[in-house]
C-alpha cells in the first residue's frame, strides 16, 4: 500500500473582521433597567388605586373608604421614598476643623419622583382631607387626656 503524499493545500488569506462598534451591557445594569420598569407600573397602578379611591371616598365619605384611602396613600409614599430616594452619609470639616456628619438624599429614579410629585398634586384635596381627620383626632385624644 501506498502513502500519498498530502501537499499543503493553499489557504486563501481571510481577511480579519472587522469589530463593529457594540455596546457593552452589564447583566446588573439590565436587571436595574428591568427593576425600573416593574416598579414604575406598579406605581402607576397603585396611582391609579388611588384615584378610584379617592373618587369613592369624595362620594361615599364613610370611615372604611377614609381607611382605605389613608392605607394606599400611605403605602405609595412609603415605596416612593423607598424607591427613588436614597440617605447617604458624609463626612466633612467645619470651618473650625470639628468633623461633621452631612447627610445628603440623592434623587435615584427622577420618573418615580415626578410620578410621585403628580399623584400629590392630583390627590392634594383628598390629602387635605386626611390632615383634617388627623387634626380631628388629636383633638379627641386631647379631651380624653
Amino acid at each position: 500500500m501506498e502513502v500519498q503524499k498530502v501537499s499543503r493545500a493553499s489557504l486563501n488569506r481571510v481577511a480579519k473582521k472587522e469589530d463593529a462598534p457594540m455596546e457593552l451591557v452589564s447583566f446588573t445594569e439590565v436587571m436595574h433597567k428591568k427593576k425600573s420598569d416593574v416598579l414604575f407600573e406598579r406605581f402607576q397602578t397603585m396611582a391609579q388605586q388611588i384615584e378610584a379611591q379617592g373618587k369613592k371616598l369624595a362620594e361615599s365619605q364613610t370611615v372604611e373608604d377614609l381607611k382605605t384611602y389613608k392605607k394606599l396613600v400611605k403605602q405609595f409614599l412609603d415605596d416612593a421614598v423607598k424607591n427613588s430616594l436614597q440617605l447617604e452619609e458624609q463626612r466633612g470639616f467645619s470651618r473650625g476643623g470639628r468633623s461633621k456628619i452631612y447627610k445628603l438624599v440623592k434623587e435615584v429614579d427622577q420618573k418615580l419622583v415626578d410620578l410621585t410629585n403628580a399623584v400629590l398634586e392630583k390627590e392634594k384635596k383628598g390629602l387635605d382631607l386626611l390632615g383634617l381627620v388627623g387634626e380631628i383626632q388629636g383633638l379627641i385624644i386631647n379631651i380624653y387626656t
